[in-house]
Order: structure tokens, then sequence, then C-alpha cells
């Protein structure tokens, strides 16, 4: 019998986990040595920058690892034009999963019809060119009030989104338990959460889950599952 901890085994732990490689001063090597620890611990993906689809499309080939990456990141600022052709090259060059920031500045306005608008034409290019694709919207919660996190929610299950994301990790904080709570009683089963940003230990990843996270970004990942091995039974 597998051991668990909380009630969870190794595997459903690690099959949470977007193993996340973002920061800019990542090399090569950072991105393969990030796949062989994705492959080894059955992470959903590994998320990488644009420039590294590629490689990781290629060390990930075959296996159930898949391999999302980020558009509009990390502000959000960039051109709907420029989010849509950011999403169709990712796809084309082997990208599985989109993990796109909202406008951040047109939500803090309540410009919502341009947010929405801006979520509905990424879903629809990247659909077009991979019907399967997830699509996970990243609002940046350390901006928002409840009521403005509720809304976004709204207008990402209208512009027919897969996941609601709290953060990208370069803000001035990451997902909070409430946060994610909220997220997950406004989208119930429509959609699902992913929490990033600042996840650090075992307990804190399982509080997610238990809350209802299907995905976390986690740039920590083989502590916390290390964690696992002295803590399982």
């Amino acid at each position: 019998m597998s051991k668990t901890y909380r009630g969870y085994t190794l595997e459903q732990v690690a099959g949470v986990i977007d193993h996340s490689i973002l920061k800019p001063d990542f090399t090569s090597r950072d991105i393969e040595e990030a796949c062989a620890l994705a492959l080894k611990y059955g992470c959903a993906t590994v998320c990488i920058r644009p420039t590294d689809i590629e490689l990781a499309a290629r060390l990930l080939a075959g296996s159930k690892v898949g391999v999302a990456t980020v558009i509009g990141f990390p502000h959000g600022t960039s051109t709907t034009a420029t989010k849509v052709f950011e999403s169709i090259d990712a796809i084309r060059r082997g990208a599985t999963e989109l993990d796109m920031v909202i406008n951040i500045s047109r939500a803090v306005e309540g410009d919502w019809a341009f947010v929405e608008s801006d979520i509905r034409a990424v879903v629809e290019a990247a659909k077009g060119e991979l019907p399967a694709a997830s699509i996970k919207v990243i609002f940046e919660t350390a901006y928002f009030n409840a009521e403005q996190i509720v809304r976004l929610c709204e207008i990402t299950e209208s512009a027919g989104a897969d996941y609601v994301k709290t953060s990208t990790g370069f803000a001035s904080a990451g997902a909070t338990l409430e946060n994610i709570k909220l997220m997950k009683a406004t989208v119930g089963d429509r959609l699902k959460v992913k929490s990033s940003g600042g996840v650090r230990t075992l307990d804190q990843l399982i509080d997610y889950i238990d809350a209802g996270v299907s995905r976390s970004g986690c740039s920590a990942t083989e502590a916390v599952l290390n964690e696992f091995a002295d803590k399982a039974r």
C-alpha cells in the first residue's frame, strides 16, 4: 500500500504541481533539470518561459508531463494582439497549456468588458490551434478585493477559459487560502482553480488542495516533495 500524508499519496500531490521555472536568469541547464525533476515525480506540467518551449517539449516527449508556458507575463499589459500571437506561437512550438495574465491595469480601472475580450481572444486563438489546450487565467489577486476577484472569476468563465489562477509569483503577495476558497466557491466545478505564488511547504500545498485547487504552481517542488518522504506513513 502506498504511503499517505493527510490522505494523499506522493503521486497525487505531485500530480497537482505545475513545476515552475520562470525567473529571467534561468539557463537551459535549469530547464533540463526541471524537466528531469518533473519526470521523476510525475508532475502535471513544467511551466516554462516561452523561449524554452521547444527544449521542454523535446525533453518531455512521450511522457504524461505537459508543457505549460506563460502569456503576457508577468504584468498582463501587452496588447491583446500580442497575447494572441504569443498563444498561437506557443502552441505551434509545443505548448499544451497556457497561463495568461489578465490586463491588470484595465481590471483595476473596472473595464470589465476589455478584460473579458482580452481573455476570450486568447482562448479562441489557442483552442483554434489545439482544442484540448488548457487556458489558465492569472488574476494577480494581490491587487484586488473579494468583490473584484468574484467578478474576474465570472468573466473568466464567460470567456471560455479552463482555470482561474491566483498569481504570477512576481507581485507583492501570492496565493492565500482565503482567496482560493473564494475563487472555488465562485466557479464551483465548472472551472478549475490554480494556486501560485509562495507555495513553499507540503502542508501549505495540501491546504490548497483541500480548499479545491486542481493545480498549484510551485518552484520549490523538490523541497515540498522531499517533505512527503519525511512525513508520510
